[in-house]
């Protein structure tokens, strides 16, 4: 499927600020972008750094004023499709090298603290895609998806305990889950098809028999809609801006829009791959 993805950021810089974007369409094997524009107001030079995982970051640095984005681009994306069933963890032992960190824990995913309930509540189910389902049904079961409820600083333990929280909470407490059963896994954003109202949107990927799947515990997207931007340990590494300075966010609209005709609307039950 061919999707146009958008993105509009609207800042009030009070002072000279440097702005690292992550905002751009990743490259990846099943993920081709067809065509984009980035426009910056006003015109500032840009720096591009590309990272493993596909992640395209920008950096620029902004004089005081009010500083605007907009990102446009058409993505075409032909998804691993698998059957669950079928699709098994890797063994540590045999874990590519640059995979392996990601069995580790991080700032907001606090696997080793969350050990001991993800081995007695996971443990004993059969390993591979189907027990990482498991694991987003039942936070999808057992936490309240509530707006506003959770702040920048809210780590996967945090919301443990509080059972409530937005897609950056779900997906850190997928990603602490499967970390402490000894599963790589990696937050990711996106642009997200179906999800209502449109915002940039957290998820998480885990490394199966030899490729990265998509997870979504919060199904509020399908999918095989996600248009990957970012990855990295945790929130901390995928925002969509990290400023360094005194700006403000003054407007945020994100859009995504499929091309194509649409054959299945809802949330695939199918073992969705994106490299």
């Amino acid at each position: 499927m061919r999707f146009n993805v958008a993105s509009r950021l609207a800042y009030e810089v009070r002072d000279r600020a440097v702005f690292i974007l992550n905002i751009e369409a990743a490259a990846l094997r099943h993920q081709t972008i067809l065509s984009e524009t980035l426009k910056l107001t006003p015109a500032v030079a840009l720096e591009r750094h590309d990272l493993a995982g596909g992640t395209r970051l920008v950096r620029v640095v902004v004089e005081p004023g009010r500083f605007e984005v907009a990102y446009d681009a058409t993505v075409e994306l032909a998804m691993l499709d698998a059957d669950p069933s079928h699709v098994s963890e890797t063994p540590v032992a045999e874990l590519p090298l640059e995979v392996v960190p990601f069995l580790n824990p991080s700032r907001y995913c606090q696997s080793d603290q969350l050990g001991r309930f993800a081995y007695h509540q996971f443990g004993g189910l059969p390993p591979g895609h189907e027990r990482v389902t498991a694991i987003c049904n039942w936070i999808y079961d057992n936490v309240e998806y509530l707006s506003g409820s959770t702040n920048s600083e809210t780590s996967a333990y945090d919301t443990m305990v509080q059972r409530a929280g937005v897609c950056r909470d779900f997906a850190h407490l997928g990603i602490a889950f499967c970390r402490a059963l000894s599963i790589p896994s990696r937050f990711a954003s996106s642009y997200a098809w179906q999800l209502d109202p449109p915002d940039f949107h957290a998820v998480f990927e885990c490394y199966l028999d030899g490729a990265w799947y998509v997870f979504d515990p919060t199904r509020k997207a399908a999918l095989q809609g996600l248009v990957r931007i970012g990855v990295g340990r945790d929130a901390a590494d995928a925002a969509f801006a990290t400023i360094y300075g005194d700006a403000m966010m003054t407007d945020l609209q994100v859009s995504i829009a499929p091309l194509d005709e649409v054959t299945q609307a809802a949330p695939t039950l199918r073992a969705v791959g994106i490299a």
